[in-house]
């Protein structure tokens, strides 16, 4: 099966403001880069990578790390960098993609495999989605075909992509992931990481 692997990255300087009261500019910064870096790395489970980049720089450590890269005109917003992705990813003969978050900083290739495996088990149309740990948040959305349902990356984004799923009759698991668990979005969330590490 062709599958896609596609990871979006914001642009390192707007990256992570929520953490603000945690750590300045230059420090955000530089975990976002890292964290780009861990999931593009872990990507390669896939068939195929994409990162949807929101900055120039984002598409340079894309290709340094040997990345598809496909570079937005502008950002605006998680579910647009997705949906750009899926057409894409089409474009190429995508039969099903996995949409991966780039915050996730214990993200691993093995996690990613692991995913992939699960969701290669499922017959179509099926959606697998990986819970972001305490917010009803998705850090990992598995689309078999690419737009088995629509996007609503945000706050409870899972419930939502739960109840669309239900609506259209499409199959949805909960691929629980420790190490695609945390996303760093809150002070709170270097607390959890330093404890995990």
């Amino acid at each position: 099966m062709n599958t896609w692997v596609v990871v979006l990255v914001k642009d390192f300087d707007s990256a992570k403001q929520r953490l603000g009261p945690a750590l300045d500019p230059a420090k955000r910064r530089a975990l976002a880069r890292r964290n780009a870096t861990r999931a593009i790395r872990a990507a390669a489970a896939g068939e195929r990578r994409l990162v949807v980049a929101g900055s120039d720089e984002a598409a340079a450590l894309a290709v340094d790390l040997g990345a598809e890269v496909l570079v937005e005109p502008r950002q605006e917003g998680q579910n647009v960098a997705a949906q750009r992705g899926i057409g894409h990813a089409l474009d190429g003969g995508a039969a099903s993609v996995l949409l991966l978050s780039s915050d996730l900083p214990l993200v691993t290739k093995r996690s990613v495999r692991e995913l992939l495996d699960v969701a290669g088990r499922l017959a179509p149309p099926a959606v697998v989605a990986v819970p972001a740990a305490g917010r009803g948040g998705t850090n990992a959305l598995y689309l078999h075909p690419p737009r088995a349902i629509g996007l609503h990356f945000g706050a409870d984004s899972l419930s939502a992509f739960e109840r669309e799923a239900h609506s259209r009759g499409v199959q949805f698991v909960i691929h629980r992931s420790p190490a695609m668990a945390l996303d760093l979005d809150e002070p709170a969330d270097l607390v959890r990481l330093h404890r995990a590490v």
